[in-house]
């Protein structure tokens, strides 16, 4: 196996749900020797098209840039759920991914995807799908949580085969369950694990 590889956890966050998804999927990738991750996050998106956010955030990991998408050997991809789709910010820095699918930049990479939403059936599945829909077409090799993880059969809250998930509820809690937490960090472990095997 290769003697380092870098995972890129990328996400959009409104209110710190999907945030709070994504530090624990770094903590997964950072379990596994010889792994690490990459957070970056993207700007909002204003009314008007070209409307956005200042260059660097106030806090929190810098914004996302297509060099850090080539540079790392997998992907894991998060946003809220935006009425059963990803949210527009995501939408707008995945559209400008043209130039790494014209030269394959992202062929043959694991992927996987996470979201939070305020409901129970808020559109957690639909948008975790709606993700996958870009990586498929960038060539990526899509990963999602197995049964033989114990806490998807147990869990009340978020997580699902397709992904790591949050409950936020009517309130925003950015605090995940333990399930969500446990289920966020084997979606990171696994996605670093498989990055690995096929950088082998």
């Amino acid at each position: 196996m290769p003697s380092s590889c870098e995972v890129l956890v990328l996400y959009y966050s409104r209110h710190g749900s999907v945030a709070a998804l994504a530090r624990q999927i770094a903590l997964g990738i950072d379990q596994v020797a010889g792994a690490s991750a990459r957070l970056r996050t993207v700007p909002p998106v204003g009314p008007l098209f070209d409307s956005t956010a200042q260059a660097i955030p106030e806090s929190g990991p810098p914004y996302a840039e297509l060099a850090d998408l080539e540079e790392c050997q997998a992907l894991a991809l998060g946003s809220p759920v935006r009425f059963g789709n990803m949210a527009a910010p995501m939408k707008h820095f995945i559209d400008s991914t043209s130039p790494l699918w014209l030269s394959g930049a992202l062929s043959g990479k694991p992927g996987a995807v996470f979201s939070s939403s305020s409901s129970l059936h808020g559109g957690q599945e639909s948008t975790l799908l709606s993700m996958m829909l870009p990586l498929l077409h960038h060539g990526m090799l899509l990963l999602g949580i197995p049964y033989t993880e114990p806490h998807l059969s147990s869990t009340q809250s978020g997580g699902t085969p397709y992904g790591a998930t949050h409950v936020a509820g009517t309130q925003g809690s950015t605090t995940l369950t333990d399930a969500e937490a446990a289920l966020a960090i084997a979606l990171g472990k696994r996605l670093a694990l498989s990055a690995l095997k096929l950088a082998a």
